[in-house]
């Protein structure tokens, strides 16, 4: 987490690629906020990124709606850090 935006990378490599469950909530979390901010931010300015291992967000001039989707996905990533913690880690700043 930054202060104007979130960036993802790796693979939590508990189970073979397309089987790995804690790699595949991290995605769904991330899809969910992209899909989330296209869906119901349209005064926010925003740009991603995804790959394989990687995704990224970021933002200009965040507003009411994206701080909350924001701070759902952070919740929803420290539920995952504090189930998983070798696997996940959040870095802020």
């Amino acid at each position: 987490f930054k202060g104007n935006g979130i960036s993802v990378k790796g693979h939590a490599l508990t189970a073979p690629y397309g089987l790995d469950i804690v790699c595949a909530s991290v995605s769904t979390l991330v899809q969910t906020l992209i899909v989330s901010a296209e869906s119901f931010c349209s005064g926010c300015s925003f740009s991603y990124q995804l790959e394989s291992g990687n995704a990224e967000m970021k933002w200009i001039g965040i507003d009411e709606k994206l701080t909350l989707l924001v701070d759902s996905f952070f919740l929803g990533i420290q539920g995952i850090a504090e189930a998983s913690p070798d696997q996940v880690r959040i870095k802020v700043g």
